[in-house]
């Protein structure tokens, strides 16, 4: 990830702010000391930050890096030798979603991933994924894959974690993601809980927000089928 990728992250958690009504442009403004104009050809593409001016707008926000990070993006390079590796399966959408065991039949492909790497994640799961396999991988098509740019491009890798259900946040003041079931489809979404209802958030204003209403007997975790804990970007 270079300087242009954060420049273009925290843009798009402002817009996110904004869109939320947590935030205007004229209030950025006033905590940053620069001109409204100026934020606001920022928000808009038409002008840059400096590495300063980057750093003032972290701070008024009081944003670290790994905030608009809103996840552990991993690169596609080979294990070291020191730590050993894992195998975790890659299965298709629907095997992630209804399958506790993954048979051979259904792995489509294997990815190695660091062993203590896997360890560090904290388990939260549900009644009924506890005895699930925990770790699971999926590829990212461009459906998914549009609702979360730039977090996800097509044929994006990211490793799920079954054993974490739950909708309490994984990190403090930074937004879960997760894989939800939605029908018949796995979709890769923010997830908030309100008014009895799962609301999905994308990261793209471009997708809608969609909503699950839950069933008297239903709760979240008869829909989150996990957390994702890891991307592989496609080289």
């Amino acid at each position: 990830m270079n300087f242009q990728d954060l420049h273009e992250l925290l843009r798009l958690e402002l817009l996110q702010r904004i869109e939320r009504g947590t935030l205007t442009g004229s209030q950025l403004a006033r905590q940053t000391g620069f001109q409204q104009a100026h934020v606001s050809n920022f928000l808009n593409r038409k002008r840059s930050l400096s590495l300063e001016g980057l750093d003032r707008v972290l701070t008024a926000q009081n944003l670290a890096i790994e905030h608009i990070l809103p996840l552990e993006l991993a690169a596609a390079t080979p294990t070291p030798v020191s730590d050993p590796s894992e195998i975790v399966p890659v299965v298709s959408a629907s095997t992630a979603m209804q399958d506790p065991r993954v048979t051979p039949s259904a792995i489509i492909e294997t990815l190695q991933v660091s062993a203590s790497r896997l360890r560090d994640h904290r388990a939260r799961p549900s009644h009924r994924s506890t005895n699930w396999q925990r770790f699971v991988a999926i590829r990212v098509d461009a459906q998914q894959a549009a609702a979360m740019e730039p977090l996800l491009t097509p044929g994006a890798t990211t490793v799920l974690d079954r054993h974490y259900n739950s909708l309490a946040p994984y990190r403090a003041q930074q937004p879960t993601l997760y894989a939800v079931r939605c029908g018949p489809s796995l979709l890769i979404r923010y997830v908030d809980f309100d008014d009895n209802c799962l609301i999905l958030r994308p990261y793209s204003l471009r997708v809608p927000v969609q909503l699950i209403p839950l069933a008297a007997d239903e709760t979240p975790s008869d829909y989150i089928v996990g957390r994702v804990c890891m991307i592989f970007a496609e080289l």
